[in-house]
């Protein structure tokens, strides 16, 4: 999905290399033909959190908006379209994306890189980042100054107004315009991208500064910034990942759309046919998709299945999505034989994808606690190795304990200690090497 042209109000136009801590050295990619010009740079340069910032400005003065991806390593579809969304043409303003904020982690493919430490807790109002990661981020968001900061997550469970279960499938905001910008693409992206109204997006506000959680980046440039600022969260279980990212790249492109007033969508954009013009310049949208097919972005999308952002994270192939607007969106009530063709690909479609997904399997030792109550410090060894993934391989085994919405355990097997709560719930889930998931869990009781 690309953009050809982006304007709001006059902010800050690029300003070059900057002087950024932390940085290390710019590659400067130079000006393109139509006078945008493409920059990038590291941050963290030499160390293991090295990552690179890329900087896409205009000739004209616009906004100047921050996606990032890859807050928590796991999150494949926020890191994937964020590396897509890097090489969006701009018409206006200024397009500053970090794919892969912490490279680290996600190199592991876990939440968190070997610290432990959450990176979307270190942010907090009114005072510097936590960790020099944190802090090298921070620098660039207040670098550029931003209108707009947009963070893209995953979770493992949908949102239903209370973060308990999952906050996927929304789109968070902070206060003021960004509420209707919020609500606007929330309902575009369910309108024309989900045919499944259970998978429908929702929306709902940052938490308050004195309730958790605390510390996220979006919090801090909504707040100390003054930025328009969201967190897209999309299902990380259960949904194609190539899905996931379209997702993610619809709520970016909307809320460019509608906020920002992002002129010219090509006919690859996914969106509305009734809502666009006539296919506009089939040319231009054609040399905007070659351009998004980087190396980068194509890397990124072979990652395992991400999880979830606590809080409350598209550029899918352009076939799928012309084919799906297409086919939610017809008026001409195509004839039967092409009705029932395309329901029998479907069905076909879906009954592939079930064959490969994986199964997910908890066994728990001693087996006998099962219906029975634990007692406060007693230990249980929660056992996966029964988990079958068909037709593929289970590469990744993450553990969910106590429902924090954070799989910060990892392997085959994990020992748990029985706390004090009357019950305790313990998510597994198991990731095959394509990035196919699936959960299931199990809940020790002292009652």
């Amino acid at each position: 999905m690309q953009r050809n042209a982006l304007s709001r109000r006059s902010v800050l136009s690029f300003a070059g290399a900057c002087a950024i801590a932390g940085a290390g050295a710019t590659a400067v990619d130079g000006a393109q033909a139509d006078g945008t010009s493409r920059e990038s740079f590291t941050i963290r340069k030499g160390t293991a959190e090295e990552t690179t910032v890329y900087v896409t400005s205009a000739d004209v003065d616009g906004p100047t908006v921050v996606v990032i991806g890859g807050v928590h390593g796991n999150e494949v579809a926020g890191y994937t379209a964020t590396g897509s969304i890097a090489d969006w043409e701009i018409g206006a303003g200024t397009l500053v994306t970090i794919p892969k904020a912490n490279a680290a982690a996600v190199e592991n493919g876990t939440r968190t890189a070997d610290d432990g430490v959450d990176l979307n807790r270190q942010f907090l109002e009114g005072r510097e980042p936590e960790t020099d990661l944190a802090r090298a981020l921070w620098s660039v968001v207040v670098e550029y100054d931003p209108d707009v900061v947009i963070d893209l997550h995953e979770s493992t469970g949908i949102y239903a107004n209370d973060p308990v279960d999952g906050v996927g499938q929304a789109i968070f905001h902070s206060d003021g315009e960004a509420a209707a910008a919020a609500a606007d693409a929330a309902e575009y992206v369910t309108r024309n991208y989900i045919d499944d109204q259970a998978l429908a997006f929702q929306t709902g506000p940052f938490s308050s500064p004195d309730n958790d959680p605390r510390g996220l980046l979006v919090h801090k440039a909504a707040r100390d910034l003054g930025a328009d600022a969201f967190l897209a969260e999309t299902l990380s279980t259960g949904v194609p990942l190539e899905t996931r990212v379209q997702w993610h790249s619809a709520i970016v492109e909307r809320l460019l759309t509608d906020d920002l007033r992002l002129e010219a969508a090509d006919a690859n954009s996914g969106a509305d046919e009734s809502e666009s013009d006539d296919s506009a310049d089939e040319s231009e949208s054609d040399d905007s998709a070659d351009e998004s097919e980087s190396d980068d972005s194509a890397d990124e999308s072979e990652s395992d299945d991400g999880a979830d952002e606590s809080e409350s994270g598209d550029s899918a192939d352009e076939s799928e999505s012309d084919d799906g607007a297409d086919e939610s969106e017809s008026d001409d009530g195509a004839n039967e034989n092409e009705t029932d063709d395309s329901a029998d690909e479907n069905e076909s479609a879906e009954d592939e994808t079930a064959a490969d997904a994986p199964v997910a399997s908890i066994t728990a030792c001693p087996r006998n606690f099962i219906g029975s109550a634990l007692e406060s410090g007693q230990t249980v060894q929660l056992d996966a190795s029964g988990s079958e993934a068909r037709g593929g391989e289970i590469v990744r085994y993450e553990w969910d304990v106590g429902q924090t919405a954070q799989f910060d355990k990892t392997g085959e097997t994990i020992t748990v200690t029985v706390g004090t709560n009357v019950r305790d719930t313990i998510v597994l889930r198991v990731t095959t090497a394509d990035g196919a998931t699936d959960t299931d869990s199990i809940t020790l009781s002292t009652n």
